[in-house]
């Protein structure tokens, strides 16, 4: 588990290393441990360091190998996700377009949510049409922390 200016995260890495999931917490007891995980800082080291940075906002780009695990359209979409730059927005349906399926913004929505990477695979600079803030997993609250944080805006601990 790592402590964050927007709350309690919990990660993961496979045993190869890359990162497979960064969820938060909200104070939920995180899941039942499986029998083959292990505690390993070392493993997610990298992702603590790196999430340091971006929160003490001296990083804008996160250099990790990923293994988010999702179907090919999911994947499509938060490749997507980290194509849109640091402290910009990008639309469902320009999203939509971006991975050659103008037509299925609800769709971007909904691998969205299913985004098993939290802040790394940066869903939450995806707004509405209208440039509303529109859901996200993490709540609207922490949705507006983080663009407030990559806009320059100081983030003060939860």
């Amino acid at each position: 588990m790592l402590q964050s200016p927007v709350g309690e995260l919990l990660a993961s890495a496979d045993a190869a290393g890359p990162v497979t999931g960064l969820r938060f917490l909200d104070g939920h007891t995180p899941p039942a441990r499986d029998s083959r995980w292990v505690r390993d800082a070392r493993a997610l080291a990298p992702l603590r360091h790196q999430l340091e940075e971006y929160f003490a906002g001296e990083r804008r780009e996160f250099e990790l190998d990923l293994a988010p695990a999702g179907s090919p359209f999911q994947l499509q979409v938060w490749r997507a996700l980290r194509a849109i730059p640091y402290g910009q927005t990008a639309s469902y349906g320009e999203i939509a377009a971006a991975v050659g399926q103008p037509g299925a913004a609800r769709a971007v929505g909904g691998a969205n949510n299913r985004n098993p990477i939290a802040i790394v695979i940066p869903c939450h600079r995806v707004i509405g049409a209208s440039g509303s803030l529109t859901g996200y997993g993490g709540g609207l609250p922490r949705k507006q922390r983080l663009l407030a944080l990559e806009a320059g805006v100081q983030v003060l601990l939860a």
